[in-house]
């Protein structure tokens, strides 16, 4: 569930010349090789998370881009992201600090940071 939430989270606040490239051709033969990768190997690649890129349609694509809408969806994936989290490791009680514990809340607070000041600009 936390990828699945993290590949929205990509796709409304992807850089726009970044997000340009995936949705052209250079993203039609990376979500191809995908497609026929995940026939040999489903568990090591997961194609639906990709291919979420190339497949929308543009009008969709840009609404949730060139809004506020994004912002707002970027921020309510980040509170299920830390709810998700908080209950996987037993509550607050149970948090053990250690250095995978640190990073993930680390790169956790950076997208809640970035995300604000998407929301406020």
């Amino acid at each position: 569930m936390q990828t699945n939430l993290l590949v929205l989270y990509l796709f409304t606040s992807f850089p726009t010349v970044l997000f340009k490239i995936l949705r052209g051709q250079f993203g039609c033969w990376v979500a191809f090789l995908s497609v026929a990768a995940n026939l040999f190997f489903p568990r090591t690649f997961p194609v639906a998370r990709f291919i979420l890129f190339v497949i929308t349609p543009d009008w969709l694509a840009d609404r949730l881009r060139d809004d506020i809408v994004p912002g707002i969806l970027c921020l309510i994936i980040l509170i299920l992201l830390v709810l998700t989290e908080i209950c996987g490791i037993g509550g607050l009680e149970n948090c053990q600090c250690n250095c995978h514990c640190f990073g993930y809340w680390f790169g956790v607070a950076f997208l809640f940071f970035f995300t604000i000041l998407y929301v406020a600009s």
